[in-house]
């Protein structure tokens, strides 16, 4: 009721004004969010032209001055209903003092027609002024939002970004893979492989420098193994197909470099694609938060939201972390963005920082 008196007065006082879209830009961004919140949803701008502005501006007047007229009407008659009670009880004689027709012989009259005009004009304005407040809404809504054909138009630019990124994710992450083989386990194979070699010519020389060589091989087969592993843990967790996602975290809770609780609420059925975005995100975030943030201990909550998995990390490090520095937090948003999921961050300077990540599970 009084965001809609407001903008009634506001209206009725200011229409000539609101007609000029430079003027008319900054409250239609108010109405838009007051609408939102109304009708319980969120009202994407439309592109800002002229002609949108100025239909705006004519649908304000017309829903605006019925709906504020009405509430100026009955706030006005309750304001005036003490008025005329004290009026009646300073000029007991004058002839002007009807309400409804009723002359104002006494105090009863004046006290019951008072009550009854109360009563009567809050619940009508109890009545109408919601459903009043929901159509201007409703109005605002239909010129403020976009158009259906916008909103596709606008989804498919952000599938068409988020297929961009995902597509340089996956080119990088095949490149990194390549790196770490080749660099990493194929060098090692390579060097057992040579001292395999140099083992069997040296058997001639006698046992010893052999054996020598082989336990030297076997330790860099030990190695490669241990390298080889890690990258596979890298493209999916084996712990996820054998713990499942909670085992998973539980476990790598235990590794991290500070204390973490881990807390999983009912997650119901889970994608594979999106258990295993929830665990590299972890497994990101904490690796930042002890890297980085020099935090005493961490948290991470796994809740279901209807079709949404959220993923909330918590630490009480020295906060400051943006999103926009750093590959660690551009990657866990690419990751969430392959599955049409968000990230948000929380982070004042001093802490405590907040990564939450909400993934669909459809």
């Amino acid at each position: 009721m009084l965001g809609t008196l407001t903008a009634a007065t506001v209206t009725l006082a200011a229409a000539p004004l609101l007609c000029v879209p430079a003027l008319a830009q900054p409250w239609a961004e108010h109405h838009r969010r007051r609408a939102g919140a109304l009708l319980g949803q969120v009202v994407e701008p439309r592109q800002r032209t002229v002609r949108r502005n100025l239909a705006w501006c004519v649908t304000q007047i017309l829903t605006g001055l019925p709906a504020g007229a009405f509430a100026l009407l009955c706030l006005g008659t309750l304001s005036l209903t003490p008025v005329v009670t004290l009026a009646w009880w300073a000029f007991p004689a004058a002839p002007w003092l009807f309400v409804i027709s009723v002359p104002l012989t006494g105090w009863g009259t004046a006290l019951s027609l008072g009550l009854v005009n109360v009563v009567f004009l809050a619940a009508l304005a109890a009545l109408i002024l919601p459903l009043l407040a929901q159509s201007h809404a409703r109005c605002c809504l239909a010129v403020l939002a976009p158009s259906p054909a916008e909103q596709l138009v606008e989804r498919v630019t952000e599938l068409t970004r988020t297929r961009e990124d995902v597509l340089q994710a996956h080119s990088a992450e095949l490149r990194r893979i390549e790196r770490d083989l080749h660099d990493g386990t194929q060098a090692r194979l390579v060097a057992i492989a040579m001292r395999l070699a140099v083992a069997g010519e040296s058997l001639r020389d006698g046992p010893e420098t052999a054996a020598t060589l082989v336990r030297q091989a076997h330790a860099e087969t030990e190695d490669a193994m241990t390298e080889l592993r890690s990258v596979i843990r890298t493209i999916y967790p084996p712990v996820l197909a054998d713990q499942g996602l909670a085992g998973a975290l539980g476990t790598l809770a235990t590794r991290a470099g500070v204390p973490t609780r881990i807390g999983i609420g009912p997650l119901g059925e889970v994608p594979a694609a999106v258990e295993a975005v929830a665990y590299f995100t972890v497994t990101e975030a904490l690796a930042n938060i002890a890297r980085h943030s020099g935090a005493t201990k961490a948290s991470v909550r796994l809740t279901r939201d209807g079709p949404l998995l959220r993923v909330e990390i918590t630490d009480d490090g020295a906060g400051g972390a943006d999103a926009t520095r750093g590959s660690g937090l551009d990657g866990m948003r690419r990751r969430a963005a392959a599955l049409d999921g968000t990230l948000r961050i929380g982070s004042p300077p001093g802490g405590p920082t907040v990564v939450t990540v909400e993934l669909p599970c459809v």
